[in-house]
Order: C-alpha cells, then structure tokens, then sequence
C-alpha cells in the first residue's frame, strides 16, 4: 500500500505541476494555477499520515517507510526548486517571459551555484533522516533496520553533494 502511495503522489506531484503551470500560462487564470501548485505539500502530508498510521497498526517497518521518508524529504528539498525550473521554462515557452538563466559555467559562480544544489540535497536528505529517525522512534524496538539503513544512505548522499560541492570550491573550472 505504501509503495503504490509513493507511486500516486509522484505522479500526483507532476500532474499538479502540469496542470498548475497550464492554468497559470495557458489558460490565463494564475489564481487557479497558483491554488494547484499549493496543493502540492498535501501530498506529502498525506503519504506522511498513512505511513504512520500503517506503523501505528504494527505494520513491520521495512523499506517501503524507509522510501516514504525519503521521498518526503526529498520532496520538501527539492520540490520548490523543481517546480521554479518548470515555472521558468513554462512562462517562457507560452507566456513570453525571460529565457531561463543557466546556471554559470566557471570560476567563483559554477562553485556557489555548486553549494547552493548542494544544500538543496543536503537539506533533502537531513529531513529525511530525521523523519527515518522519528519513524524508529515511534515504532520503539530493534525491528528498524531497514530504517537505519535508509539512515546510512542519507548520509552518503550528503558526503558525495560535499565532496562534489567542494570539488568546484578548490578547483575551480577555468574559462578558455
């Protein structure tokens, strides 16, 4: 049941995008697109509430809530910025705004740009952690390591964005 949620609310999250923007741009009713666009946490709160309801009801906390986890808290770290590139592309495409800005190339830009999708995945990935440990909490028991598991690889992904964040820091990309 968790798994197929995760599935609905992915979907859910681009066909709100789609229909937020079409309205926005398209239809020209921006009040509309920008209602369908809120409705997008919605989704998380509830994948966040039947995930706990199903551990309440002694469901054995195995990846499946792990992935929820990580799924919201990758949706909270990445979600606003997602739905800004779309945002971009869409007003641009059909309602005649800016090109979107490409993200710099070289130098002291490309590495604070770097640091900047860095503490978006960073960011994911400590909100994930917490609710994987608020999960193992609320079960309470030595049944969690599948969560702890999803714990080790939040952790992973936070050294990579450092390393790659860094990377750009101390050698920077040169312009020809």
């Amino acid at each position: 049941m968790v798994v197929g949620l995760i599935i609905a609310c992915e979907v859910a999250f681009w066909v709100l995008l789609a229909a937020g923007l079409a309205f926005r741009y398209v239809l020209r009713m921006p009040r509309v697109g920008l209602a369908l666009l809120l409705c997008e946490p919605l989704l998380e709160l509830v994948l966040f509430a039947v995930t706990a309801i199903d551990l309440r009801n002694g469901a054995e906390p195995d990846w499946k809530h792990g992935l929820a986890a990580v799924y919201i808290g990758f949706t909270v770290g990445l979600g606003h910025s997602t739905v800004k590139w779309a945002d971009a592309r869409v007003a641009h495409r059909f309602a005649g705004g800016p090109p979107p800005v490409r993200p710099p190339k070289y130098g002291t830009a490309r590495a604070v740009h770097e640091w900047k999708v860095a503490g978006r995945w960073i960011l994911a990935a400590v909100v994930a952690t917490a609710l994987l440990q608020a999960a193992v909490w609320y079960v309470g028991d030595g049944r969690t390591e599948s969560l702890r598991a999803w714990q080790q690889r939040m952790l992973w992904l936070i050294g990579i964005n450092l390393v790659i964040a860094g990377s750009y820091t101390l050698f920077p990309k040169r312009e020809r």
